[in-house]
Order: structure tokens, then sequence, then C-alpha cells
């Protein structure tokens, strides 16, 4: 592998899901690349599609209702979507791991932490029960759970929400992924705890020289946390950049408008920007621009030319007929 070129890459990812006969088009061929040693933010609205992107990577879409009509994601130059289930779990985990939004749905209440942890280390790693007992230990001293052992014995109905997320975490991690995929992990949380989490992911990253996509609907927590960031819109990527660049200069009206809508103490009194209209009916594949409804700078060719996503500047893409042009929102 390229030790230059992407750790993980999706390729025209088109994911379908089908109820009682109505079909809902979750992803409309998103491309992203990450790369090694970096946190790369996935930021947009409830339901854009960004929990969908991360279970595509997993291989952890329902079945049957979740289909990928198209698409590729390469992990070190190999298509996990090619891949029978069998070789997939010897990935999963190992390579590439995930936190959940929710750590109480995917702790097992009936097992100590310690015992999770050692679960994994022993099936993926080949270690003896007294290495991953040590291990187990290790890992929770690093996320900062194993100062005095107490957690290691602990069942997760004994654990604050701070912890359990950490215990998740430690999970995930155990087997030194080469990317770690962390879905809204501080959703829940107040706002130390979120530092907190944000900090130990960052230091971790450093630690384990991973890779990580970093899932949320906060373009705030994205902006302290992420290298690069991604904004994904009903299912397709409609910018993506450094975050020094986003930030400074936005090239499509929706980012500019999330960011409007942050509150920020520079500018006491400052009116927070809404997002007129409603996210795009999942049902629906219009043409044009899928933001153009809702866009206050839309005009008729947004309804039926779809912009494609393109580099504008260095590293800087944007998916709109108005990128890169001087604009006022």
């Amino acid at each position: 592998m390229d030790e230059s070129g992407p750790l993980l890459k999706i390729e025209n990812l088109n994911v379908r899901f089908s109820h009682r006969g109505k079909s809902v088009h979750a992803l409309r061929g998103i491309d992203i690349s990450f790369y090694k040693d970096e946190i790369h933010g996935l930021v947009g609205e409830s339901g854009s599609g960004k929990t969908v992107t991360a279970t595509s990577i997993m291989g952890l879409l329902p079945r049957p209702s979740a289909e990928i009509i198209s698409g590729s994601v390469f992990y070190k130059g190999k298509n996990l979507l090619l891949m029978p289930e069998d070789e997939l779990r010897t990935y999963r985990g190992r390579a590439i791991s995930m936190v959940f939004q929710e750590p109480a749905k995917y702790l097992n209440p009936a097992f100590k932490i310690g015992g999770q942890i050692e679960e994994m280390v022993m099936l993926h790693m080949g270690l003896s029960k007294v290495a991953a007992r040590a291990r187990a230990r290790e890992l929770l001293k690093l996320v900062g759970l194993g100062r005095d052992g107490r957690v290691l014995d602990a069942y997760p109905h004994e654990l604050s929400s701070g912890m359990k997320q950490r215990a998740m975490i430690a999970i995930a991690i155990s087997c030194n992924p080469d990317f770690l995929i962390a879905d809204e992990p501080t959703t829940a949380l107040d706002v130390t705890l979120q530092k907190q989490i944000l900090k130990l992911i960052r230091t971790l990253k450093n630690i384990e020289n991973m890779g990580v996509l970093f899932i949320s609907h906060d373009l705030g927590v994205i902006r302290e946390i992420a290298d690069r960031i991604s904004v994904i819109y009903a299912g397709k990527i409609v910018e993506s950049a450094g975050k020094e660049s986003l930030f400074n200069n936005p090239m499509h009206p929706y980012t500019r408008l999330l960011m409007l809508s942050i509150p920020d103490v520079r500018h006491r009194g400052r009116k927070l920007a809404t997002i007129p209209g409603q996210v795009l009916d999942t049902t629906s594949t219009p043409e044009g621009c899928l933001f153009a409804p809702r866009c206050p700078l839309a005009e008729q060719r947004c309804f039926s030319l779809t912009p494609e996503l393109v580099e504008h500047e260095k590293g800087h893409l944007a998916a709109c007929h108005f990128a890169g042009k001087s604009w006022n929102l």
C-alpha cells in the first residue's frame, strides 16, 4: 500500500433502504478518502446519512432492508464490500473499529467491563486469559478508568454515562485498529464530559497513530477535534476541506448556514441563522441540487443541473454552482 495514499476510501457509495414497498435513498454517491493519523469530521443534520456511511464501512447495515446499489469501500486496497462475512469479521474490530453513539445499548449488561475487553483481545489478538486481563487493565488506565481497578470488575449499569463512553472507547481500541469510527460519541454528554472525550480521542489518535472518522451533527464539536471536514446533505457530500480552509472560506450555502447557527461569544446578540424548509424527502430523487429548495441563493439552473463535487482551491471541494464566488447570507 502507498503510505501517502488514503488508508480507507469510499467511492460512489449508493445505499437504499426498502420497507413495505417504499424505498429510501440514504446515500447518493458518497466519495470520501480517509488518511492515517488524521481526524476526519463528517457533519450534517439528522438523517443526512452520517451513520449509514459508518455502518456501510463496518459491514453492519441492517439486512435485508438495506441494499448497496453501487460503490466500493477500499481498505488498504481491498474492497470490503466484496468480502464474505467470515473474512470481513476478521477486519471488524481488529483493523477497523467503531465507538457507537449510545454505549449503554452496546455494552453487554450481563458481563463485566473487563471481561468484554478480554473477549475482544482474545478473539482478535489470540492473547491468553492472563495477558488479556493485563491488556484490559492497561486500556482502562489509558482512557482514564483504571486508577483503582474498580471499573475492571464493574457491570455497565454501575458506571456513569461518561464512564460508559470511555469503556466503549477502550473496547474499540483494544486491538490497536488502524481506523476508528466515532459515531456521535459526545451527543448525550454535558459540556465538561464532551471536552474530556474529545481530548481523549485526539490523545489516543496520537498514541495509536490511527485514522479517525468523527461523526457529529454539531459543527462546533467538529471544529474542535477535526483536521479535515466533510459536510453531508441528503446522502451527498456537498463540501470537503481542511478545517481552517472550511471555516475561513465556506463555499457551500449549507455549510455557511450551519456555521451561522453556532452560538459565538464573540458576537453576543447576533441572531442565529436557521435553515428554511424541510430536509429532503429521502423517498424522492429530484433533479438538480438537492439543497436548492432550501437555498437562499438558488436559481433556476439549480433545480435542473446537478453540481459536481469538484476542487475549487487546493484540497477544498464543493458541489455548488456558486462555489468560489463572493456572496453573503
